[in-house]
């Protein structure tokens, strides 16, 4: 049996503190490896990690580059895994994992194929899990696609059905009697990361619709999701069968379930849907996604998470055409780390977009609810869970504000708001600059809510542009930054009653910003990311 090489549960490896060579990376399986790093070896290194921190597959069940024996030739299986415990021979291995690298796209999508049209990708993956009698579940994936398969053995033949998901370590499909009650998991950030792009890719390559109309497709379904994990688990309608997206019939079934939960989603946040909204999905394409998305319990999958894999879709979707530029999530989180936000505060971002800053905030107050509890992520008993959950929640929904001059990035930072603290918050479509005058819809509740020097912290990444200056001399007159300034022989400068002709916008954020911070407040600014 092969020994023990790293300490289980914790396999986080602080490659900064290593030896290893430039062009190479740490083997995870190994935990002491340097392989070298090639974009077929970044896919494996990622499935590994999902192998294990996923489907609960300890590393000492795995082996990479596993010799067999396959029609008389020697090869090497990119990941072997074995029964619990045994050792690493071929009579116990019982799922394989072919990897390939991952497909350069650029900033188009990837069109996802189906099981048919991967047929001769395939045919490699059948061929082992043939010749292996004691594997069952084989997986080939080249990081974006992922086709699990399960073997089934008849008396005269061999057959290999596709199935949406693997089960977890040492269990089988037909282990949970109940499809509504199977057990979802705590998601890996880089695969949940794979996820939300399938999904996306999978709407924008296989259903011909636009970037822009795809997003808020795949935004109803999270909405749904997130709503479908308030009911008792014996309730959810949000879970796909092992085969039902393979099935006429089970993609049918999908939309039974699913169509009535969004009814509820747009009633449940009707500050956010007009009520006319359709998902108007492919019964095939409302399949694949809710099977993509149900396996993971989003409630308990990491704030940073849920987050980064969130922007990464609304990036390539609402970037930028409107002086939209969305800051670096390092950037974001030594801002928040900075000024240290507490429980008591009021914290506004101006010019929210998408909810970076804010999701930033919320992460940073979690981490402190649970050193404050003494419990660990991801081992705490649900009784704290729920206790520290329900505290963000507050948090959330009472102290944390945002406001934003497009009605479409007020919706998407609303989801980001509710995947990371179960939170509305409070999020008001308004002409920062303006307040508080203007026309918008939210001006009239946001003169109540957050009037001007009510803010203990604010944070934010104003729009940039030089294209884009403020030439409205309503709006330039309320600021002091707008005028002409001389400068005196003193030293000091004067204020002229002339006002400029034009002011970058982002000049202007600044003034605005300290216009709404109580004395003794605290201000951040992001950075433009072109």
């Amino acid at each position: 049996m092969k020994s023990k090489q790293l300490p289980i549960p914790d396999l986080e490896i602080n490659t900064e503190d290593s030896t290893i060579s430039d062009g190479y990376i740490l083997d995870f399986i190994s935990g002491e490896k340097s392989l070298k790093d090639t974009p077929k070896e970044q896919v494996r290194q990622r499935i590994a990690r999902a192998l294990f921190h996923e489907y609960g597959i300890s590393v000492e069940d795995m082996a990479a580059d596993f010799s067999v024996s396959i029609n008389g030739k020697r090869k090497k299986l990119d990941i072997a895994i074995f029964h619990h415990d045994s050792e690493h021979r071929v009579e116990n291995l019982s799922r394989v994992v072919v990897c390939r690298q991952e497909p350069k796209v650029g900033r188009n999508a990837v069109r996802i194929r189906d099981y048919d049209q991967a047929e001769k990708d395939l045919e490699e993956l059948e061929t082992i899990m043939e010749h292996i009698n004691s594997c069952k579940y084989g997986l080939w994936t080249n990081g974006l696609e992922l086709f699990y398969l399960e073997k089934q053995v008849k008396r005269f033949e061999v057959r290999f059905e596709p199935i949406g998901d693997w089960p977890p370590a040492d269990e089988s499909l037909e282990t949970q009697e109940v499809l509504s009650l199977a057990r979802t998991r705590k998601a890996d950030p880089e695969m949940l990361r794979v996820a939300f792009r399938r999904c996306h890719n999978f709407i924008h390559g296989n259903e011909g619709i636009p970037k822009d109309a795809a997003f808020w497709q795949f935004l109803y379904l999270i909405f749904c999701k997130m709503h479908d994990e308030k009911a008792p688990r014996s309730q959810r309608r949000f879970w796909a069968g092992p085969k039902e997206q393979f099935d006429i019939e089970g993609r049918k079934e999908v939309r039974r379930r699913i169509m009535p939960l969004f009814s509820e989603v747009k009633q449940n946040y009707d500050n956010l849907f007009r009520g006319n909204e359709e998902i108007t999905l492919s019964d095939r394409a409302l399949a694949f996604m809710v099977s993509e998305l149900a396996k993971y319990d989003f409630t308990r999958t990491d704030v940073d998470a849920k987050g980064g894999a969130y922007q990464e879709i609304v990036g390539t979707n609402l970037r930028g055409d409107r002086g939209q530029y969305f800051t670096p999530r390092g950037i974001i989180k030594l801002a928040v780390e900075i000024l240290d936000p507490k429980e008591n505060e009021r914290i506004l971002d101006p010019a929210c977009g998408t909810g970076g800053f804010l999701v930033a905030v919320l992460a940073h107050l979690l981490k402190k609810f649970r050193d404050e509890a003494n419990v660990a992520p991801g081992f705490e008993s649900t009784e704290k869970f729920l206790s520290v959950n329900e505290r963000l929640r507050q948090f959330a929904e009472n102290q944390v504000f945002g406001a934003d001059f497009d009605p479409f990035l007020i919706k998407a930072c609303q989801m980001n708001m509710v995947m990371a603290g179960d939170g509305r918050g409070h999020l008001y479509h308004i002409n920062s600059l303006e307040f508080p005058n203007g026309h918008l819809e939210g001006l009239e509740k946001g003169r109540q809510e957050i009037p001007l020097e009510s803010m203990d912290v604010v944070l934010t990444n104003p729009p940039f542009g030089s294209d884009i200056p403020i030439i409205d001399q309503n709006i330039l007159k309320a600021f002091e930054l707008a005028f002409v300034w001389e400068k005196l022989e003193d030293g000091n400068y004067r204020r002229t009653g002339k006002i400029q002709g034009s002011v970058a916008p982002e000049v202007l954020f600044i003034e605005r910003c300290l216009d709404w911070l109580k004395p003794g407040g605290r201000f951040a600014r992001g950075r433009k990311n072109s």
